[in-house]
Parts: structure tokens; C-alpha cells; sequence
């Protein structure tokens, strides 16, 4: 599946604003995971755009509900595994799965910290910053830093060094998203 029908079958199912901005997050992030470990960049991607397609109309049952959608579409098995694994309860066997949980919640929690300095930009957002703001119980109250500290431990990386990468990968693709008429931020 190219990038360009994800993007498209992913718009049939997310009007919001807030669940596309997170997908475009989460698919830049994992897009640099996939350099980091250097798998593939646009299978990654997908896995990352396509996590949250089921959310916004069947959130009791996410990401159950997006399987048959994904599986219809013709997305990749390992990509609809992988999705299945964002979810807590659901398995992590694949790098590209343990991946996604990883940058799932962390992809929303830097977005939110670039949104809070006075560039609103990834540019000059630094590992400490984020983890200032990873102390702040009252900052971004709806990200469970637990998850980011289990997705990193899942990795077998630092997360310092985890959160420098889905920066990288934000300051990145935030720069080619804008030129298409998109943003993260």
C-alpha cells in the first residue's frame, strides 16, 4: 500500500483534527524509528499514520475495530499486527510493533511541548525540556507517562535517547508535512 491510499483510506474514518494531527506525529516518529533500526521507512510510516484509524468512531473497541478496515484495504499483515500491538493488552513481537507503543504516547506528549515554547516548533525542543515537562503531573495530564517509560524499557533504549530520536523525527517531517499543506503542530 502506498503512502498516498493509507493517507486517503485514513481520511474515510478521522474528521477531527486532533486524531489526524496525532496520526501525522506518530507517523513521523515511527518513520525515524525505522531509520534508527534501519528497517523500512514507508512501512513504519504506515503503521504509524493508519494506528489510530478506528479511533474516533469505535473508541470503546480500538484498535479491534480497525482490523477488518485495515485487512479490507489490503495494508500488510505485520502492519495490522503491529497496530494491534499500540494496545496494551494486545502482544508486541516485532520491532515495528514495540515501536508504535513506544512512540504513541511520547509522539503527543513532544508535540505538546513544542506547542508550549514561544517558536510553537520542534526546532529548538531539547531532551530536557521534555523531561521537565515529563515531571509536570499537571502538564499534558492525558499522556500516560508510564506507557513511554514500558515502550522504551520494551525497545531496550535509553529514553532519553528515545525521545531525541521522535524529535528528530518530527523537526524532520514537520518541514514536508507543511510544504503539503499539513502540520503536526
Amino acid at each position: 500500500m502506498e503512502r498516498s491510499e493509507a493517507f486517503e483510506l485514513l481520511g474515510k474514518y478521522v474528521e477531527g483534527d486532533v486524531v489526524l494531527k496525532h496520526s501525522l506525529s506518530v507517523e513521523s516518529s515511527m518513520r525515524q524509528m525505522a531509520r534508527f533500526y534501519g528497517e523500512d521507512i514507508e512501512k513504519f510510516g504506515l503503521a504509524g499514520l493508519l494506528h489510530d484509524i478506528d479511533y474516533e468512531k469505535f473508541p470503546e473497541t480500538h484498535p479491534h475495530s480497525g482490523t477488518p478496515i485495515l485487512r479490507e484495504a489490503g495494508v500488510p499483515e505485520d502492519i495490522v499486527s503491529a497496530i494491534l500491538g499500540h494496545a496494551t493488552e494486545s502482544p508486541r513481537d516485532t520491532l515495528m510493533a514495540k515501536a508504535l507503543f513506544a512512540v504513541d504516547e511520547l509522539s503527543s506528549f513532544v508535540t505538546a511541548c513544542a506547542l508550549m515554547r514561544p517558536s510553537r516548533s520542534y526546532d529548538d525542543l531539547e531532551v530536557s525540556s521534555v523531561n521537565k515537562k515529563l515531571k509536570s503531573k499537571g502538564f499534558a495530564r492525558g499522556v500516560d507517562r508510564e506507557l513511554i517509560d514500558i515502550g522504551a524499557s520494551e525497545l531496550g533504549l535509553d529514553k532519553d535517547l528515545l525521545i531525541m530520536e521522535v524529535i528528530k523525527g518530527l523537526r524532520t517531517r514537520e518541514k514536508e508535512l507543511t510544504l503539503l499543506g499539513y502540520s503536526t503542530l
